[in-house]
């Protein structure tokens, strides 16, 4: 099948990718003739496990190209992608104008049927602006679908790959078998379609995605708690667990969510709900407790150093919102790095691949450490602000020389804090009281 894809960021390259690796032929369009030239040439701008090797075996294979000519991408194409960015306005919701430009540009390239899918994150009621914005341009047959992705950023190859599910949002017979077609490939066992009206399926990924950050807050609350009164968050959590109704995943307390969707998401519904007259108390508190997770954590290391940062330099460990991606975008690492420095700190940070994107950010007013026991070196203590699945199993003792006082801010729960504790070491974690000596 003839597709094309327009917009290379992760949802659209991701997507353009493993589309080509099921041997449609696609082009990914973007006007960023510089990240063009990389990917072209097999270089991709982003970090995400097993992408470069499928962007190059594709690539070579000629089924996937880029290109800067959006007219001619359409042309070419039966189904067209749109996965440009929607980020948050300053109001909360999703600014539109980059999916509304896309149409334009579509509408202007028509040359007969196809089916335009909205794959960005978009409000509910964006496929019928879209459908209207190109019949300004063209009035002979299409059809606008919604297909939501379901991402996640460390596993996004994968999760597209091996889907859990495909949702379909379309009031057209004739774009749902298309649709199917398309997805078909990546059902070798059992189909997981569901198909449902357009509007049902634009709500359908802002109800998923606020549905999880509702229960990640959740949990930082009752970890909040638990700390509090002296239970064991982590105890309470897989009590918790082993009850079927609840289920495991996104109960971990921490710093809370981060990205590009979860924070974005759950503001874009506040906004939809506010706009509508809806309730929306139990959204706005989600991401209120979002916020304060970090405010906690901060609180705890100025608690400990009698509110006087001034001099003292902190030893940072990660600094991209989750492992496995290079994304920073409203990582905790952020918030907690920037509140460190407005009280005088110093701050040495190491992150496999999150450098790039820091220096976008800080650029020298952190200093940026060769590895992660280079960040520890007389540093007055350690922050654990990211799981990456190398500081699991870090030499503690080696840590216990290098820094000026054997502190451990653990903000992924990571450690096991008696045996920490015995070994001489302040250990601080999330939901937990520990007896430092």
């Amino acid at each position: 099948m003839k597709i094309s894809v327009i917009g290379t960021g992760y949802v659209g390259l991701v997507a353009g990718t493993c589309l080509a690796d099921m041997g449609n032929d696609v082009i990914c369009v973007d006007n960023d003739l510089e990240k063009l030239e990389k990917l072209n040439n097999g270089v991709v701008p982003i970090y995400e496990p097993g992408l470069e090797e499928l962007v190059k075996s594709n690539v070579s294979e000629g089924r996937l190209t880029f290109s800067s000519n959006l007219d001619d991408a359409v042309k070419k194409s039966l189904v067209c992608f749109i996965a440009v960015g929607t980020p948050q306005s300053e109001d909360g919701s999703a600014d539109m104008q980059y999916v509304m430009n896309v149409a334009e540009s579509i509408g202007k390239a028509m040359n007969g049927y196809k089916v335009i899918v909205d794959k960005s994150t978009v409000p509910v009621g964006t496929a019928q602006k879209v459908a209207e914005k190109i019949s300004q341009y063209y009035n002979g047959e299409f059809d606008v679908v919604s297909n939501p992705e379901f991402l996640k950023q460390g596993a996004a190859v994968d999760d597209f790959l091996k889907p859990d599910r495909v949702v379909i949002g379309s009031n057209s017979p004739k774009a749902t078998a298309i649709m199917q077609e398309v997805y078909a490939p990546f059902f070798r066992t059992a189909s997981r379609f569901v198909i449902m009206d357009v509007k049902s399926a634009e709500m359908t990924k802002y109800a998923a995605n606020s549905f999880l950050a509702v229960k990640i807050s959740y949990a930082n609350e009752i970890a909040n708690i638990c700390e509090a009164v002296g239970a064991d968050a982590e105890m309470v959590r897989i009590g918790m667990c082993s009850d079927k109704r609840i289920g495991s995943q996104f109960l971990f307390p921490g710093l809370g969510y981060g990205g590009s969707c979860f924070p974005k998401d759950v503001k874009a519904l506040l906004k939809t709900a506010k706009d509508c007259g809806c309730g929306y108390n139990l959204i706005e508190a989600a991401d209120k407790v979002n916020k304060n997770q970090r405010e906690i954590f901060v609180n705890k290391i100025l608690k400990r150093f009698d509110n006087d940062l001034k001099g003292k330099t902190f030893a940072v460990w990660g600094l991209t919102f989750k492992p496995k991606t290079n994304d920073m975008r409203m990582s905790p690492a952020i918030t907690i790095i920037n509140s460190l420095l407005e009280h005088g700190a110093k701050v040495k940070a190491y992150d496999p691949k999150g450098f790039e994107q820091a220096e976008k950010i800080w650029g020298d007013k952190i200093t940026y450490a060769k590895n992660s026991y280079d960040a520890l070196e007389n540093a007055d203590c350690m922050l654990l602000l990211t799981e990456w699945n190398e500081f699991r199993r870090p030499d503690f003792d080696r840590i216990k020389n290098l820094l000026k006082t054997p502190i451990i801010f653990d903000g992924r729960n990571q450690y096991d804090a008696e045996r920490l504790i015995q070994r001489g070491f302040e250990y601080y974690c999330v939901g937990k009281q520990t007896q430092n000596f």
